[in-house]
C-alpha cells in the first residue's frame, strides 16, 4: 500500500529504529528483560520522566490500558473517561473483560473532559449499590486530535487526587502533544501530577513496543506478576528495549511527532485554501484532520483511491491521520484526488 491518511499505524518502522533492532541482534541475551538492552531502557524513562519512574513494556497500547487498570483496580471499582476514550470505544471491551471493572462516560464535543463534568460520578461514592470511581483516565492528545494544555491536566490531576482518584494518561500519542505544546514528555506528565500513562510507540516509529510508565514511588510494587499474568512479559525483551532506546535516547520521538503535526497542519492549511466549504470539525493539534464531506459517496470515492477511515458514515466524516513519514508531495496530489472526486 502507499502512502495514506488511514492511521500513523500503517506507517513503516523508521529507519534509525530497524537499526536499532539490528544493532541487538548479535549473540545471545538474558531473556524476559534481564538484558543490557532493557536496564538501559529503564534507565533512559527515569531520565526522561523523573527518578521515580518503573517501566514496563507491552505488546501493544490496548495492553498498557488494560494491565494498568488491572494492577490499580479492584472489581468493583470504575474509570471515569471520555466517551471517545480508546478504552471505551476501540478496545473491544478488554477493559472490561480482563479487570471487571466498570467504566463511566463523559460526553465532550472536542474529545477533552473538565474537572466539573467528572463531579456527577462521585454522588455514589460509599454506596454499595454503585461502582466505585478510582480512577480518572484521559488521552493526550486526545482520539479527534485536541491537546490537553498543562494547566488542564493539572486541574485534572487535583481533582482526581482531592477525591481519591489515581490519575492515568492514555499516551498512544503523547509525543504528539508534546511537540505541539512545546514542553518536555515530563513537563506533561511527571509535572502536572500524573500518576502513571500508557507511553505509545507503535504510532511513532516503532515497529510493535508500547511501555507502562508508573511515576510515582510504590504504584508498581507487584505490577511484574499482573504483566505476566496479562501475556505481556516478551521472552526477548531486547529487541522491544532497542526500539525504546532508539525513541528516547536522542530527540527521534519529537522529530518524528514533529514532523507528523506539520503535515497534519500543512493538510489543514491546503484544505481550506482550496476547499473553504468543506468544515474542519476539531482544532488541529496533533496529527489528525477531521473533515466533514457533503456525502457518504463522495468519501467512498475517495477511499477508493487513497485509503482512509470513515469517522461517521451517517454524518459523511473523514479522520485524516498523517505519521512520520508523510510527505507534501502526498498531501498536494490528495488535493488534487479530493477535488476530482467532489
Amino acid at each position: 500500500m502507499q502512502s495514506s491518511f488511514a492511521s500513523d499505524n500503517f506507517s513503516p518502522v523508521h529507519p534509525e529504529i530497524m537499526d536499532a533492532i539490528q544493532k541487538a541482534n548479535v549473540g545471545h541475551a538474558m531473556a524476559y528483560g534481564e538484558d543490557p538492552w532493557t536496564e538501559k531502557m529503564q534507565g533512559l524513562f527515569k531520565k526522561v520522566f523523573g527518578p521515580s519512574t518503573e517501566s514496563f513494556l507491552v505488546f501493544n497500547g490496548t495492553a498498557a490500558n488494560v494491565c494498568t487498570i488491572k494492577h490499580v483496580l479492584s472489581p468493583w471499582q470504575a474509570v471515569i473517561c471520555s466517551s471517545n476514550a480508546h478504552i471505551w470505544t476501540d478496545e473491544c471491551g478488554a477493559p472490561q473483560a480482563n479487570t471487571g471493572s466498570s467504566l463511566l462516560p463523559i460526553e465532550t464535543k472536542i474529545g477533552k473532559i473538565s474537572a466539573e463534568q467528572c463531579e456527577k460520578y462521585l454522588h455514589g461514592k460509599g454506596n454499595p449499590h454503585h461502582v466505585q470511581p478510582a480512577l480518572l483516565s484521559i488521552t493526550q492528545s486526545t482520539e479527534l486530535g485536541t491537546v490537553y494544555s498543562q494547566q488542564e491536566m493539572k486541574n485534572l490531576a487535583d481533582f482526581a487526587h482531592k477525591n481519591g482518584l489515581l490519575f492515568h494518561v492514555d499516551g498512544a500519542r503523547l509525543c504528539n502533544a508534546a511537540a505541539h505544546l512545546n514542553v518536555t514528555l515530563k513537563a506533561l506528565t511527571t509535572d502536572v501530577g500524573v500518576d502513571f500513562l500508557s507511553f505509545g510507540g507503535t504510532k511513532n516509529g516503532l515497529m510493535g513496543a508500547e511501555a507502562i510508565v508508573f511515576l510515582k514511588e510504590g504504584l508498581a510494587k507487584e505490577f511484574k506478576y499482573v504483566r505476566k499474568q496479562q501475556m505481556q512479559l516478551a521472552s526477548k525483551m531486547r529487541f522491544s528495549s532497542a526500539q525504546m532506546i532508539g525513541l528516547l535516547e536522542g530527540d527521534l520521538w519529537l522529530r518524528n511527532a514533529s514532523h507528523a503535526n506539520n503535515m497534519a497542519k500543512l493538510l489543514e492549511s491546503r484544505l481550506k485554501l482550496s476547499f473553504p466549504q468543506l468544515p474542519i470539525l476539531y482544532p488541529v493539534e496533533a496529527n489528525a484532520v477531521f473533515v466533514k464531506l457533503s456525502s457518504f459517496q463522495i468519501l467512498q470515492k475517495l477511499q477508493k483511491k487513497s485509503f482512509f477511515w470513515i469517522w461517521d458514515k451517517e454524518q459523511a466524516v473523514a479522520r485524516w491521520m498523517t505519521s512520520w513519514d508523510t510527505q507534501p508531495a502526498f498531501i498536494e496530489s490528495f488535493i488534487v484526488e479530493l477535488r476530482n472526486s467532489l
